[in-house]
């Protein structure tokens, strides 16, 4: 029996103190009910004046204006209004995040009126210096503009009182405009996934649809599907990219919707540019997608690169693919990111604009042929071999060239890749396309398209240099096309993997359970063991076994430090009290609106808190919560547990290195240990400077404080709690058992 025990159980349970939530805790602030949503808006809008082949749109996103970083906004207003103007788009999206929401030291995250007042000012001046009219401005609610927002439509929702949604009465989750114009009809469908109820950051960073808001998406997407005599191009547009986004309490999601539909592309915003410039992704339906691909996309291409009209059988009817592309594009914050997207003849193509350097003077974007590396599959090869459909588009290289001076050249070169070097096989002069009130220049070239059949997708390449009037050249990024319809090969680096190809609401449960599970198992089975086994385990038992290969030998150190910690009854029985209590009680407590007075408490299945209009508790922000569990459990409880191990095995290594120095025998003294002087060395070795190992690991506890400790100063700030009062479990029981272990384990 261990001596002080009566000591050892006083600790005990003064931790297990901590761990009792106060029920004082537990009176949650009522909000008034959630007014109901109001119808979503529909409307369609006639294109006049040419050409008649093509329209464009403007997206921007994550601007973030600030009330600590004011160049946002005046760069805002600087660069956008002539750029807009230059380029006359039909219709201007604003996908998410208006507003930044954060405090100076960006902990502190709720609605901040000041800053939506900025917002409604700057893009009252946007509209009248562009020349463009207000409706054709949809802006949308991203994750920091609900920050904190207990109730839509209430008095912390400023989106609804200053954004252009909210001033034209655009008040449902979905809203749809039509161009329609030239024989065509482009569709474009906006939604807001965002929480029905607004918790403060950082647990507010995924998407939410709902079942009615994906009823509503769905049934917006097929509003045209039974006017077959015009070709439609469906397009939609939102803040959270699907990686960021849940599915529905019934278990649908925006994908399925999107692919039922075959949409061209999905526009988001959030991740910014600082996780990469691929933030692309595509998808596609068939049955021979594998399990995984609920949880991950290895490759931005979805399946098998190629098409689905590989045969040349014309006679072949194929029904196409089921496919879309999803294109994040960069914010505004930092990178002042405007972007370009056409529709040409059914053909979708994006430049994206870095207005970090000022305005541009020209602007170029291709619009045929496509750039191979985010063009779609659809019966590529069919329209261009089999001509199943109007091949007049097919017989130009167009391309949209706006500028603010007159231009008076343009010219298309096409360049060949297969000598291993770019060889320019092609220059055309473009003309542009005269028509009587021209919303902007369409240049064409006539060209033999089939004379570029090849079956690699990135063998010929396009750029287009346009000329202003004072002899400035501008180019068009240099890209790859593929008649054949064949996709070019674009791979993501890690940064770009993780956040386009993990589908993180899906992972949230599988990782963490299985966390859960691993950190239960590194206290059980050592514990087990030692409780069954006959052998007495010990540090000299494994030095005589140091000859047997590596993979078993670092095995058994592992073990052996386990098991070491398991001797030690109060840190182990702390530990797992601790783990149990993570795994059933509330963490954390805090103020979860922008209003004060509104407590909430938060575990491993969300916050709960009284939620409006209903009766009952509910658990929200799920998998939010992700970005405070994973963090706490992968790099705070689990190097605490390897830690205190590692110092209860350094601990008894040390006794054994006393023991023999002394002359002193323990019952379990195997004489074998001595064998040709390997022990003594490697016991002199490691302590003949004063336990150099032990210092090491009190060197390696400091970065776990440290990280603990920046934990708890984030949600100290984001939630305005007091660590002491509203979450003692998970903000002081840490540094306790770091310290108690360090205290047990300093003596031979």
């Amino acid at each position: 029996m261990e001596r002080n025990a009566p000591r050892k159980m006083g600790f005990v349970l003064l931790l297990l103190f901590l761990c009792i939530p106060s029920a004082t805790f537990s009176n949650l602030h009522e909000h008034q009910p959630i007014e109901e949503i109001k119808p979503n808006s529909r409307s369609v809008i006639n294109v006049e004046g040419g050409p008649d082949s093509v329209i464009w749109v403007v997206q921007l996103s994550d601007l973030h204006f600030s009330v600590f970083n004011p160049e946002r906004s005046l760069n805002f207003r600087k660069l956008v209004p002539p750029t807009l103007e230059m380029i006359n788009p039909s219709l201007v999206f604003i996908t998410g995040d208006l507003t930044d929401g954060k405090s100076k030291d960006l902990l502190t995250m709720k609605q901040d009126e000041e800053e939506w007042m900025e917002y409604n000012r700057v893009m009252e001046e946007v509209v009248e210096r562009s020349g463009l009219d207000k409706k054709i401005f949809y802006d949308l609610r991203g994750n920091h503009d609900s920050f904190g927002v207990p109730v839509v439509g209430g008095s912390f929702d400023f989106f609804q009182k200053y954004s252009i949604n909210g001033g034209l009465r655009r008040t449902g989750n979905v809203h749809s405009v039509t161009l329609q114009g030239g024989g065509s009809k482009h569709l474009f469908v906006g939604f807001d996934s965002t929480m029905d109820v607004g918790l403060r950051g950082p647990t507010n960073l995924f998407g939410h649809p709902t079942d009615e808001m994906l009823a509503d998406l769905d049934s917006e997407l097929a509003q045209w599907d039974s006017q077959t005599m015009e070709s439609i191009t469906k397009i939609s547009f939102g803040h959270f990219p699907l990686s960021f986004s849940a599915s529905s309490d019934s278990g649908k999601n925006l994908k399925d919707v999107f692919l039922k539909h075959s949409i061209s592309a999905y526009l988001c915003g959030h991740l910014h540019t600082r996780f990469g410039k691929n933030l692309k992704r595509h998808h596609i339906s068939g049955h021979h997608l594998d399990s995984l691909d609920e949880y991950f996309q290895l490759n931005m291409h979805h399946g098998t690169q190629g098409n689905n009209a590989g045969s040349g059988n014309c006679s072949n009817k194929i029904a196409p693919v089921k496919e879309f592309w999803e294109w994040e594009m960069g914010d505004w914050r930092k990178s002042r990111i405007m972007r370009i997207l056409a529709i040409d003849a059914g053909h979708v193509s994006f430049v994206d604009i870095n207005l970090i350097l000022g305005a541009k003077k020209t602007i170029i974007l291709p619009t045929f042929p496509l750039d191979s590396q985010v063009m779609q599959r659809i019966s590529m090869q069919d329209n261009y071999i089999c001509q199943s459909t109007n091949t007049s588009s097919y017989e130009t290289i167009r391309a949209l060239v706006f500028s603010e001076l007159e231009i008076v050249s343009v010219m298309a070169k096409i360049y060949d890749s297969r000598p291993g070097s770019l060889s320019l096989i092609m220059e055309a002069i473009m003309k542009k396309k005269e028509e009587n009130g021209t919303r902007g220049d369409l240049y064409v070239a006539p060209w033999n398209w089939k004379a570029f059949t090849d079956s690699s997708p990135d063998r010929f390449w396009l750029q287009v240099e346009a000329i202003d009037i004072l002899g400035t050249p501008t180019f068009s990024q240099l890209r790859p096309f593929s008649i054949n319809g064949f996709t070019a090969k674009l791979d993501w680096h890690w940064k770009e993997f993780l956040v386009m190809g993990c589908q993180w609401a899906a992972l949230y449960r599988p990782m963490l359970w299985s966390l859960l599970v691993f950190l239960f198992f590194l206290l059980f089975i050592p514990k087990a063991f030692l409780i069954c086994s006959k052998e007495h385990y010990s540090y000299k038992n494994l030095s005589v076994n140091f000859n047997v290969k590596s993979v078993k030998k670092w095995f058994c150190g592992i073990f052996w430090v386990l098991v070491e910690l398991s001797r030690i009854t109060s840190i182990w029985f702390t530990m797992l009290i601790y783990l149990l209590y993570l795994t059933f009680f509330p963490w954390l407590y805090g103020q979860v609106f922008t209003e004060s007075g509104s407590m909430g408490y938060m575990n491993l299945n969300g916050w709960t808190l009284k939620y409006p209009a209903r009766a009952v508790n509910k658990y929200i922000g799920v998998p939010d919560v992700m970005v405070v569990v994973l963090p706490h459990l992968c790099f705070v409880v689990l190097p605490a547990i390897l830690a205190t191990a590692a110092l209860a095995a350094e601990k008894a290594a040390y006794r054994v290195h006393y023991l023999s120095l002394s002359g002193k025998k323990e019952d379990d003294y195997d004489i074998k240990s001595k064998r040709h002087g390997r022990y003594e060395f490697r016991s002199s070795f490691c302590y003949c400077w004063g336990r150099w190992i032990r210092k090491l690991l009190l060197v390696i506890c400091l970065p776990i404080l440290w990280k603990h400790w920046k934990n708890c100063r984030a949600l100290t700030k984001a939630y305005e709690m007091n660590p002491f009062l509203h979450s003692p479990a998970y903000s002081l029981l840490i540094p306790l058992l770091l310290a108690y272990a360090i205290y047990k384990t300093k003596g031979s």
